[in-house]
């Protein structure tokens, strides 16, 4: 019986032996010193792009509002029924926000971190708290971002000035969706009824 390496060593000496290759000459390459400085920035640069695109609200070109006006905003397929309700402080306020003392960039990530957090939380009835800002130079500047800013978020179905006891045209009560958990839970439930 012949073994594998015999095997191997008869194919071999029926080519004509083995020859190596001849290897070709390498350069070594050297990294220049700005190749370093070049990376960092492109790295910080799509960091800063991509920090940028995460909040989609905009402080720019905001339409002023009236410190007296009502805040008032719903999306279609929302029932009159349930905005009615909203408007008139009958749901349950589980979630506040107040932005007294806010410049408008930390408003701007306040809400929309407050709604992402409300929309984890299975919160469906939130306030926020803007003030009125009556007697200012540039009065109701929180009230007229957040009005604009509420409309840009697809996790607010409605929104309306808030009654006397919850802070009035200072404040803002906000309707948000159910979150995929929530909708899957009320799916179930329904489903075990029939």
């Amino acid at each position: 019986m012949n073994s594998d390496s015999d095997i191997f060593q008869d194919a071999l000496g029926q080519l004509g032996g083995v020859e190596p290759l001849a290897r070709e000459q390498q350069v070594a390459l050297k990294k220049s010193a700005d190749a370093g400085l070049n990376q960092r920035a492109r790295r910080e640069a799509a960091t800063a792009e991509a920090i940028v695109d995460l909040n989609p609200l905009t402080g720019e070109g905001v339409d002023p509002v009236d410190p007296w006006d009502p805040l008032e905003f719903k999306r279609d397929g929302v029932q009159n029924g349930v905005y009615r309700n909203l408007r008139l402080g009958k749901y349950s306020v589980d979630a506040r926000l107040d932005l007294h003392r806010h410049s408008v960039e930390m408003a701007r990530r306040a809400v929309l971190d407050f709604v992402r957090d409300c929309i984890e939380a299975d919160v469906r009835c939130a306030l926020i708290t803007h003030g009125k800002g009556e007697g200012r130079k540039q009065p109701a500047v929180l009230k007229s971002c957040v009005n604009a800013w509420l409309p840009q978020l697809h996790e607010v179905l409605a929104f309306h000035s808030a009654q006397k006891q919850h802070g009035g045209l200072g404040a803002t009560y906000v309707l948000l969706r159910k979150s995929e958990r929530k909708r899957r839970d009320n799916l179930e439930q329904h489903q075990r009824r029939r």
